[in-house]
């Protein structure tokens, strides 16, 4: 997300203020940055769970490693690479949970509609495993495109590949989720 797109300060100005204690400059930097945050580390982990762990580690590190952040006008893409440091890391020591299936319907439960809740978790569980039979980089580009906002071209750069594979890496991404979660939809009404 782009200052311009909040109609906020630019990343430099904040980056500056939070550099001279000002707190309320990387709350802003955070709230500005928390969605991308996250669809990089869920990208990477595929789990919900470890990707928000990631997200925090990250702002974590980045406020401790303010200093170091050499072009404050860049901050968005230096902390990408903070929350990809971190996600991988988690991977490499944890290796992704596997959960149990009430696990999954973790979240917000209302109490007031049981069912509405399963379904929920239900439509979470049957994503985040189709998300998980993509390629890494058909999952990046799916998250950073359709959650994120990402212009193929802006991915592009961001992965260092041709805005044409993008384009045909978000085609193929799009129909084996419809295929997988068509298929999943319709194996459950055979067995009703």
């Amino acid at each position: 997300m782009r200052p311009e797109d909040t109609g906020g300060e630019t990343d430099a100005r904040l980056v500056r203020r939070a550099r001279e204690g000002d707190r309320s400059a990387f709350e802003t930097l955070v709230r500005r940055y928390l969605k991308s945050a996250y669809a990089v580390a869920l990208a990477e982990l595929g789990d919900s769970r470890d990707a928000e762990d990631a997200v925090q580690d990250s702002f974590i590190t980045a406020l401790e490693r303010l200093e170091d952040c050499r072009d404050p006008a860049a901050f968005s893409a230096w902390l990408r690479r903070i929350v990809r440091n971190r996600a991988r890391s988690v991977r490499r020591r944890e290796r992704i949970r596997e959960t149990d299936a009430l696990e999954s319907a973790q979240g917000r439960a209302s109490q007031e509609d049981p069912v509405l809740d399963y379904d929920r978790s239900e439509t979470r569980r049957r994503l985040t495993d189709a998300l998980g039979q993509l390629t890494d980089v058909q999952r990046r580009i799916v998250l950073m495109h359709d959650l994120e906002g990402y212009r193929h071209r802006e991915i592009a750069v961001e992965l260092n590949i041709p805005e044409g594979t993008v384009r045909s890496h978000l085609f193929f991404a799009r129909r084996a989720l419809r295929d997988a979660l068509g298929n999943a939809g319709r194996r459950d009404d055979d067995n009703e």
